[in-house]
């Protein structure tokens, strides 16, 4: 699984779009439209294949996020960007805006999660999602703002060694579980349209497209995205 759009946490897309590490952040182009599409979406969980759980992440918890969240795009995405781009990518960086993230969230509705694996012996960090209010970067091109009570995934990563075993639902149940907590009440995602896997992962759980699409001008190769949605059913609902 492959990170999706936000900004609960430091952004890869920054760093790839603006060329800057790891000092600063440089400007993201965008090129696309948005059509609001219905939300009839509707996640079920899946059962879990693996011993596991989901907890909030904590300060010592950002080196290990910003090692899987580096190695997976680096594998995952080589055929994506330019090999001098992923190379170029910091993980000091992103480890710095991780504690940052974590240990100073912009607001209680931005959340951070870990998945791990429980061993006979030891637990395993495998995976993380972030999440928080849609704002500016949940858009698409010359969209208006969406409601507050719309969330957006930031990242979804689980490392690929340890896919297919529960973890990412694991993670989107947590997710899902917190954002009705937090009064949500649709959630969107932005998926690399290359990326069939996350595509296929999140479908299977109730996601639709929306309608909204984009393309990230990376060293000037853009890089098309689709955004999906789903209606979070509160318990009163």
């Amino acid at each position: 699984m492959a990170q999706v759009g936000g900004t609960a946490g430091p952004r890869i897309e920054e760093s790839l779009c603006g060329q800057s590490y790891p000092s600063g952040l440089g400007d993201r182009k965008r090129f696309g439209h948005s059509h609001r599409g219905s939300l009839n979406g509707r996640y079920d969980k899946v059962a879990a294949m693996a011993l596991g759980f989901v907890r909030p992440a904590r300060p010592e918890d950002a080196a290990e996020i910003a090692r899987i969240q580096l190695s997976t795009w680096r594998g995952a995405y080589r055929r994506m960007f330019p090999p001098h781009v992923l190379a170029n990518l910091d993980e000091e960086y992103l480890a710095r805006g991780w504690a940052e993230a974590i240990s100073a969230a912009p607001s209680p509705r931005h959340r951070v999660l870990i998945a791990v694996e429980q061993g006979e012996s030891q637990t395993t960090v495998v995976g993380f999602a972030g999440s928080g209010p849609a704002d500016e970067q949940a858009l698409a091109p010359g969209e208006k703002p969406l409601a507050d009570d719309v969330a957006a995934v930031t990242d979804l990563l689980i490392e690929p060694r340890w896919g297919r075993r529960g973890h990412g639902s694991r993670l989107l149940a947590a997710a899902v579980d917190n954002w009705r907590d937090d009064g949500f009440r649709t959630a969107v995602a932005w998926v690399y349209d290359a990326d069939t896997a996350m595509k296929a992962f999140l479908t299977s759980t109730g996601w639709e497209p929306d309608g909204a699409s984009r393309a990230l001008d990376v060293d000037d190769l853009l890089v098309p995205q689709a955004r999906l949605h789903v209606a979070l059913a509160l318990p009163e609902d």
